[in-house]
């Protein structure tokens, strides 16, 4: 059985049909800081009616602009000790042999995400381990016998952090 994955990619060709406005964005900045809010929470801090804020978080989500909800998990409580990203490049770069690759590195329990890339590697994957000891042999039985892989680096991460904001592009 295949794990649950979230397979939302990276477009930046990909836009809503309309613009967003400030009641938009403040609706999106609620629901990235905490999205367990309840609509009636979410309205109240937004300063709309419930009836406004559900159907503007609908069309968010109808729209493609909320490409999805999760949770975070604290790894020590789960049994991940060490992560790691590993980057990889191909020896050749067909959409068959690149989408392969993708769906086997999406397809492994360590992996939490896998970024396709321009650069010297084609591949950078996020892996969770319990150890230095699972994190050697996952790479060498999954990644360094597949032909199609012909360079590996691996570093080891000692934080991970992420913003709590909206991705924005900065004024020219």
């Amino acid at each position: 059985m295949m794990p649950n994955i979230n397979r939302n990619e990276y477009n930046s060709e990909m836009s809503p049909n309309r613009s967003l406005d400030r009641t938009d964005h403040a609706i999106l900045a609620g629901l990235v800081k905490n999205a367990r809010l309840s609509n009636k929470e979410l309205a109240a801090a937004v300063g709309i009616a419930p009836s406004t804020c559900l159907e503007r978080v609908r069309r968010l989500n109808d729209e493609g602009v909320v490409t999805g909800y999760h949770a975070e998990v604290n790894p020590a409580a789960v049994g991940v000790g060490l992560q790691a990203l590993i980057a990889i490049k191909l020896g050749r770069h067909t959409r068959s042999v690149v989408e392969a690759f993708q769906s086997h590195a999406l397809g492994l329990p360590e992996v939490t995400q896998v970024f396709h890339t321009s650069g010297a590697n084609d591949f950078l994957v996020h892996v969770a381990v319990r150890d230095a000891g699972q994190l050697r042999d996952m790479v060498l039985t999954s990644f360094t016998e597949r032909p199609e892989v012909v360079h590996i680096e691996t570093a080891v991460l000692f934080g991970h952090y992420r913003t709590a904001g909206i991705p924005r592009p900065r004024s020219a």
